[in-house]
């Protein structure tokens, strides 16, 4: 199994072992994606007693997004929370966002319960004020607890400056019950975890068609074909138009990601507390200490899927924006992942037709909320439990508008990074 030469795969011994199917197979499941959301299903339905599960990746476990991520476990939606209420009232808007937080706390209880050894840090995230007006943090502070009862502490400028060494932020809030952790560890002990509990597992494994007709499906690989009652199709920014149902529905979108040499003391000089960090604009940087003293770094998107072939340098002059006094550093690692935009910016979960469920379109916000998704998904196979529907039936497969939507998408994140320089 080949991964990307990213930070997380050099950092991961053990990598993926799984074989590639070389026969026919029949099972209960079939899924298809070996990311997160994939993973999360698999390790729910054996969990609930349902074993008799398949999961193929075209390439192997963790290899787009949910092993290439920035490592933060945080609540919300790529739909802001106002934009949330907006959208389907203050009570529903309370319920979804808290499917969030339940994500993050059976990603720490699985962290635990199978002792995956991935790096966490439980210190939480910090949420950094980029703007001038010290009242956007107070207004963000009372407004998330009033409408959904999530506690943030405040920290005043000064205070965070001795912790944080950057003129560029005024204040934080601090998620307190969030965490960060190696991405690519998590994925493989989800996978390992699942293997151990009676799924089979399958890398290297793509499907190149679906028959999704009548009560069988059938799922073709290159070397065999896998009959199931059920497919669940997890395949993110990844799913190269496999089922045409999703693909109009979604779009890929290319994210960044870098990370330092090691710093040692030098690292000392920009930050000394072990939080995970963003700011408060729409095109927010994101970034968090590793534990051999570097710094990895993400931000911006593009619907443009070729990497630009000077991405380190690009993300290197993000962070001395907001770091000068690091000048000088050098980056080690820098990759892009794809992710998977909706319209409407909300996870797409449920039921194309009877028997083919799908989880995708996690718009960037994916580590708690596909954790969750897959979980119900899980749910809903196992023990006919339909609480996915609150997602799933109010934000359904909307199309993108193929070409059209690229530059819609395009169009709106050029937008909201205006907005966010007006605001400066």
């Amino acid at each position: 199994m080949s991964y990307p030469n990213t930070y997380y795969a050099e950092t991961t011994t053990g990598k993926d072992d799984f074989q590639a199917l070389a026969e026919n197979l029949e099972v209960d499941t079939c899924i298809i994606g070996g990311g997160y959301a994939g993973l999360s299903t698999a390790l729910g339905l054996v969990e609930r007693g349902h074993k008799s599960v398949a999961l193929i990746d075209a390439e192997g476990i963790g290899f787009g997004c949910s092993g290439r991520n920035g490592g933060f476990a945080f609540g919300g939606y790529s739909l802001h929370e106002h934009g949330l209420i907006k959208s389907v009232g203050k009570e529903k808007a309370r319920e979804l966002y808290h499917y969030t937080t339940e994500g993050i706390e059976l990603i720490r209880q699985r962290i635990k319960k199978y002792k995956i050894d991935c790096e966490a840090v439980w210190d939480g995230v910090l949420m950094c004020n980029w703007f001038k007006d010290e009242s956007i943090l107070k207004k963000h502070q009372r407004f998330m607890a009033d409408s959904f009862g999530v506690e943030q502490d405040y920290i005043e400028p000064e205070q965070l400056r001795e912790i944080v060494k950057s003129d560029q932020y005024n204040g934080a809030l601090v998620e307190k019950n969030a965490f960060h952790f190696h991405p690519l560890k998590y994925a493989l002990g989800l996978a390992s975890e699942a293997s151990k509990q009676g799924a089979q597992l399958f890398s290297n494994t793509p499907a190149t068609r679906i028959e999704a007709d009548g009560p069988t499906k059938l799922v073709h690989t290159p070397n065999g074909t896998i009959k199931a009652r059920q497919i669940v199709i997890c395949c993110g920014g990844y799913l190269n138009g496999l089922y045409k149902p999703l693909a109009r529905a979604s779009l890929p979108i290319a994210t960044y990601v870098m990370v330092t040499e090691p710093l040692g003391e030098q690292r000392d000089e920009a930050f000394t507390c072990q939080h995970a960090i963003y700011d408060t604009r729409f095109a927010f940087d994101y970034y968090r200490p590793l534990l051999d003293g570097r710094i990895m770094w993400g931000g911006r998107v593009s619907v443009g899927l070729n990497q630009p072939e000077n991405l380190d340098q690009i993300l290197l002059g993000d962070l001395l924006k907001v770091y000068p006094q690091l000048e000088g550093i050098k980056v080690d690692f820098a990759w892009q992942g794809w992710m998977s935009w909706s319209a409407h910016r909300m996870p797409q979960i449920g039921q194309e037709r009877p028997g083919v469920w799908f989880g995708q379109a996690y718009g960037g916000h994916g580590v708690a909320a596909t954790n969750i998704t897959g979980d119900m998904i899980a749910a809903a196979i196992a023990e006919g439990d339909d609480r996915y529907r609150n997602l799933g039936d109010r934000f359904r497969l909307t199309s993108t508008f193929g070409p059209l939507g690229k530059i819609g998408a395009e169009a709106t994140y050029r937008y909201y990074m205006l907005r966010d320089r007006m605001k400066e």
